[in-house]
C-alpha cells in the first residue's frame, strides 16, 4: 500500500507561482511513477507531468512544458511540482498519483491517488 498526500495548492494571480509537494509513505518500488493529474469541474482528469521513481526519468504534457518542473526531494519520499507562469487555464484540483505503469500519461494505470490540492489562477 502506498500513502499520497498532496500539499502546496492557493490561489495566485496569472503569471505567478506555486509549488505543489506529494508526500508518499508505504512501500513505494524503484520502478513505479509518480504523476501529476488536474481536473477541472465538468472535465475529465488530465495528465501534467511524470517522474519515474529511481531513475527520474520525466514525460510532460505539451500545456505545462516549459512552465512546471517536477523533481524529487532528497528525502526520497517527496515529490514537487513547481508551477511557474501560471494561467488561469491552470485551474483544477491536482492529484498526485503512484503505481507501476506502462503509460505514464494515462490516469487509469495508476493504483494509488491523493486527496488532491486545489489551485486556482486569478486572470
Amino acid at each position: 500500500q502506498v500513502q499520497l498526500v498532496e500539499s502546496g495548492g492557493g490561489l495566485v494571480q496569472a503569471g505567478g507561482s506555486l509549488r505543489l509537494s506529494c508526500a508518499a509513505s508505504g512501500r513505494v518500488f524503484d520502478n513505479y511513477y509518480i504523476g501529476w493529474f488536474r481536473q477541472a469541474p465538468g472535465k475529465e482528469r488530465e495528465f501534467v507531468v511524470a517522474i519515474r521513481w529511481t531513475r527520474g526519468v520525466t514525460r510532460y504534457a505539451d500545456s505545462v512544458l516549459g512552465r512546471f518542473t517536477i523533481s524529487r526531494g532528497d528525502a526520497k519520499n517527496t515529490v514537487y511540482l513547481q508551477m511557474n507562469s501560471l494561467k488561469p487555464e491552470d485551474t483544477a484540483v491536482y492529484y498526485c498519483a503512484a503505481g507501476f505503469v506502462i503509460d505514464p500519461g494515462n490516469y487509469k494505470n495508476y493504483v494509488y491517488w491523493g486527496q488532491g490540492t486545489q489551485v486556482t489562477v486569478s486572470s
